[in-house]
């Protein structure tokens, strides 16, 4: 069983969002003994109705099964036993703290338990439990000061096994703080040889490639890294549901099928980014992005288009689509201009041109002022 059960944070994601079914949440609560989570659910997140009893019987299965282990350490290190049974017995302590969702406990204790494991690879091991006690909380600057510490082992001597972990877990970081960039360089990288179930499933690893590389791969690696991957392909025949949403998507947009963009789209928000507890909060700026992406893609194809004729191409209205290019013209996301007048959309691409030239007049700039010092010092050691 992953520690902590990241799909039933998930569920509780569902029934925020008001497609979860609460007594199944309360049901693994029960199961795994969650008390600490039970709490945190009713008073911080209004998610769960409160049962006093059953919060009573979750505490007091709680205190036993924590007695037992402190009592356990204290007697294997009075006898002085190896320090690996010791190491076991903490582990499973901060890993017990982690399963019933008691974050400040485990920490203290998986903190403690590091000071004493005897190598770099169990040290690892326990940054990556403390990130996913971060991940399950949505607490991301924890996770990211955990995965950081766990980093730093890793380059001192991580094995390959851990080095391709931390790839997955900080990937799905990198999703969750909305930089697509990085995350789909990651997990595309560790999507063939990914090992990460404690922390997520491999379909959602392949369903997370697909939402990240459709904002930032070009046309090529759309192809070869998504829509060809065997990964991928493999996935969306076994569990289509998951990855089918998006995969139209990008095979639209790599097929310049603009037709199929925005049913494509509407199903991939629905389906896929606000059900998952890492992509909701982001769900309106991917939506924004991606169609950023498919305006950019037709315009660049014609100096001038009639606003009819793309709003035919894409299935939407005329209005729609003025208003949609209108707003991303005013934010300069799109460089094109709309004559009302004649109904037409003129790519500007000077505009683009213009912004290359000013950045190599920038760089020129910053070269010219180096060699300036270099020459002054130059002149300064020959005198």
């Amino acid at each position: 069983m992953a520690l902590p059960d990241y799909k039933l944070a998930q569920q509780v994601h569902l029934v925020q969002v008001s497609n979860g079914d609460v007594q199944d949440v309360i049901k693994k609560i029960t199961e795994q003994e969650m008390a600490p989570y039970y709490y945190h659910l009713y008073n911080e997140l209004s998610v769960v109705p409160w049962d006093q009893s059953l919060y009573d019987d979750l505490v007091g299965k709680n205190k036993l099964k924590i007695d037992s282990l402190k009592d356990d350490i204290k007697r294997l290190e009075s006898e002085d036993d190896s320090e690996l049974d010791i190491l076991k017995k903490w582990t499973e302590l901060g890993e017990y703290y982690a399963q019933i969702g008691d974050k400040s406990n485990a920490l203290t204790t998986l903190l403690k338990t590091i000071e004493i494991a005897p190598s770099t690879g169990s040290k690892i091991d326990l940054y990556l439990t403390i990130s996913r006690i971060g991940f399950f909380f949505t607490d991301l600057p924890f996770v990211k000061k955990y995965l950081d510490l766990a980093n730093t082992l890793i380059e001192k001597g991580g094995d390959w096994e851990r080095r391709n972990r931390y790839k997955t877990y900080l990937g799905i970081y990198h999703l969750s703080t909305r930089d697509f960039l990085n995350a789909a360089k990651l997990l595309t990288e560790s999507l063939s040889t990914f090992t990460s179930t404690e922390l997520t499933s491999y379909e959602d690893v392949a369903q997370y490639c697909l939402i990240a590389g459709a904002l930032n791969f070009d046309r090529p690696d759309l192809k070869k890294k998504l829509l060809d991957s065997p990964e991928i392909i493999s996935v969306l025949s076994q569990t289509p549901k998951i990855v089918e949403p998006i995969y139209d998507l990008i095979k639209s947009l790599y097929s310049t099928d603009y037709k199929s963009f925005f049913p494509a789209l509407l199903n991939t928000n629905e389906e896929i980014l606000l059900k998952d507890r890492f992509l909701a909060p982001h769900a309106a700026y991917y939506l924004r992005e991606i169609r950023v992406r498919a305006y950019a893609q037709l315009l660049e194809s014609y100096r001038s288009l009639s606003l009819k004729s793309m709003a035919s191409q894409f299935g939407v209205s005329v209005s729609f689509l003025d208003d949609d290019l209108c707003a991303f013209i005013r934010n300069k996301k799109l460089f094109c201009v709309i004559d009302r007048v004649g109904g037409i959309v003129e790519t500007n691409r000077a505009d683009g041109k213009e912004a290359q030239y000013e950045n190599l007049i920038r760089l020129g700039d910053g070269v010219l002022t180096k060699l300036q010092k270099y020459g002054g010092i130059v002149r300064l050691s020959g005198e």
